[in-house]
């Protein structure tokens, strides 16, 4: 394994903070909106910061040839499905739980990258995953009975893990020739129709608007949940994707549901447990078996 350059581990920190402390806002977001007209509001939000961005840089917002299918195809299982799979676990499970069931994205990673492209799995790697995996089952188990009472709320859940995994290797493994943010904006673009019309068809329109709006606090929550971690870290996101290996990449995401915890912790004055303690160390040990080269390379 080569070494990790400090400029990804200072991406992969970034993502982890944006990532994980989203997880509270995104609870009190919800406390006083709809999930599709919420999921609405941010993807419209990281349409245009990313626009915005793209527009100052001058970057070109031209698709190579023959590249709108796995264009396509990677928005539909990275933002989609995503959305769509998250939203619809959180009406038979709590938040919490299916957002640790969407981090099991790294074991479907390694299972699919060993099975279906026959990627070698190296000691040291398969050690990392085998640990990053305890550390998702000390995360699920004190809410294996929810699972049980809600198994829609399970399958969703691991769908969105699973959907992400195929999207992180349709990304990974299509060249994408002048492509930078805008890889980030086109996929949010086409999803956002799709996730606007769940809202209106679900939702509604939200005809108590005005004059009960969502509290400033919730809003912010919202709009903060579009700029910073659906625009920049999905953007930081795929650029970690061509950056590193699939598998090494997928397991960064595995410290995602601790910050998360931790975050909950701090901002909602939640408990912590011995199981989610035992996550955390878990979680240590597997991002440095995967990122810290060994002695021999």
């Amino acid at each position: 394994m080569t070494s990790v350059s400090p400029k990804v581990l200072a991406l992969l920190g970034a993502l982890t903070l944006v990532w994980g402390t989203n997880w509270p806002l995104f609870r009190i977001a919800l406390d006083e909106m709809p999930v599709w007209t919420f999921r609405t509001v941010v993807l419209a939000t990281a349409v245009v910061m990313l626009l915005a961005i793209l527009l100052v840089r001058g970057e070109s917002f031209a698709v190579p040839k023959g590249k709108w299918p796995a264009l396509v195809a990677a928005s539909v299982m990275n933002i989609g499905v995503w959305n769509i799979a998250t939203s619809l676990a959180v009406l038979y499970i709590p938040s919490g739980h299916a957002s640790v069931l969407a981090y099991t994205m790294p074991l479907w990673v390694a299972a699919m990258g060993f099975l279906v492209f026959g990627q070698r799995l190296t000691p040291r790697l398969l050690a990392a995953i085998a640990i990053g995996a305890a550390a998702v089952v000390a995360l699920m188990a004190p809410n294996f009975r929810d699972y049980a009472q809600a198994p829609a709320g399970l399958f969703w859940g691991l769908l969105a893990g699973f959907c992400w995994a195929v999207g992180t290797f349709i990304v990974k493994r299509t060249a994408w020739p002048g492509m930078g943010l805008s890889l980030t904006f086109w996929q949010v673009v086409i999803c956002l129709p799709p996730i606007a019309l769940g809202a209106l068809l679900i939702d509604g329109l939200p005809t108590h608007w005005p004059p009960n709006w969502p509290s400033a606090k919730a809003l912010a929550a919202t709009l903060y949940t579009g700029a910073i971690p659906m625009a920049f870290g999905t953007a930081t996101w795929f650029a970690l994707v061509k950056l590193l290996p699939a598998q090494v990449a997928a397991l960064s995401s595995i410290a995602i549901p601790i910050v998360a915890i931790v975050s909950g912790i701090v901002i909602l004055h939640e408990p912590l447990s011995w199981l989610q303690a035992a996550a955390i160390a878990s979680t240590v040990i597997s991002l440095w078996l995967a990122l810290v080269p060994g002695r021999n390379g």
